[in-house]
């Protein structure tokens, strides 16, 4: 029996949308500006019109492959005489960046078979890891599940307050112990407390310090290894949080934790304070991983269900084009 982790409750709210677009605004301006530029007045498509789209997509952090995808599809729409006007290359210009995050739109799913369904969430420090943990927590047990939180980033007594703070908000058991502790024992420790509660789902922090890079990814392999002495399975998913304003350099970040861990998907966080959001369709085209959720705001159910076509659009208006162009 397995369930999907998304807000199919929160998708029928008055609003959403807005509020997806509000929170990508920052990015949704570096497209619409440049976008609204090389279309502005054009009635024909020509090469500066192209280069003009690709020096948006750049510019707004797409990537070189990305960007260089979007740009041959394009040109070989245009080859064949399948795009006849400016129309027609906006709207396949929107449909080629759906498709770049296609195949990464995958929601998380909990296999109920599995108690505790148990997630590692890794990150460096910043990425708001421990948030996405709250927020996450949240959603499951918006959805009846019972969960439980272990602290395992014992390296800052800050990151294990966060998270008791987390417990505490959402009446969370919360299994911690003190700092500088052996981050796999904590989380040995939280599994066999969940077994015996009955929990549905344990989510569970770690440290997030890249710079020292051997030690963390040791550590990570060790929770791995704790795990798997009481479940094989264990863990069941690896959530690596990306902050969407460290631009390409998450695209690194994703590399470092996939080499000591099996990532298995994607939160992207922080796209409400950044205009770098552009970078999520590099991400999809170079790391080929579940994206599950996107942070567009600060608020408690502002961690969205990744959706290509909401995403687009929300980075995109009809009306807009339709100002530029008359």
């Amino acid at each position: 029996m397995t369930s999907n982790v998304a807000d199919e409750a929160e998708d029928s709210k008055p609003g959403l949308f807005s509020r997806m677009r509000s929170g990508l605004s920052k990015t949704r301006s570096r497209f619409v500006d440049g976008i609204g530029r090389a279309f502005l007045g054009e009635k024909e498509i020509d090469d500066d019109l192209l280069e003009q789209i690709e020096a948006t997509l750049l510019t707004s952090d797409v990537g070189v492959e990305a960007t260089r995808e979007v740009i041959t599809n394009l040109t070989q729409k245009i080859a064949r005489r399948a795009l006849n006007d400016s129309r027609a290359l906006f709207d396949s210009l929107k449909s080629e960046l759906v498709g770049l995050l296609a195949a990464s739109e995958s929601p998380l799913v909990i296999d109920s078979s599995k108690k505790p369904f148990v997630i590692v969430m890794v990150g460096v420090n910043g990425a708001g890891k421990t948030t996405s943990i709250g927020k996450l927590a949240n959603l499951l047990k918006q959805q009846g599940k019972t969960v439980m939180l272990a602290a395992g980033d014992t390296f800052r007594a800050a990151a294990v307050e966060q998270l008791s703070v987390w417990g505490d908000r959402l009446d969370l058991p919360v299994i911690s112990q003190g700092n500088g502790a052996d981050s796999a024992s904590v989380i040995f420790d939280a599994m066999a407390a969940a077994r015996s509660r009955d929990i549905d789902v344990l989510i569970a922090d770690t440290a997030g310090r890249l710079q020292n890079k051997k030690n963390l990814m040791d550590e990570l392999s060790k929770i791995n290894r704790v795990l798997a002495r009481q479940d094989p399975d264990a863990p069941h998913a690896v959530l690596l949080a990306l902050d969407a304003g460290t631009g390409q350099n998450a695209i690194s970040q994703a590399r470092e934790f996939q080499s000591a861990v099996n990532v298995t998907g994607l939160i992207l966080t922080k796209l409400d304070g950044t205009a770098k959001g552009g970078v999520i369709f590099a991400i999809a085209r170079q790391l080929r991983l579940p994206i599950h959720f996107v942070g567009v705001g600060e608020k408690l159910d502002d961690m969205r269900a990744f959706s290509a076509q909401q995403f687009v659009d929300a980075l995109f208006d009809d009306d807009e084009f339709s100002d530029v162009q008359n």
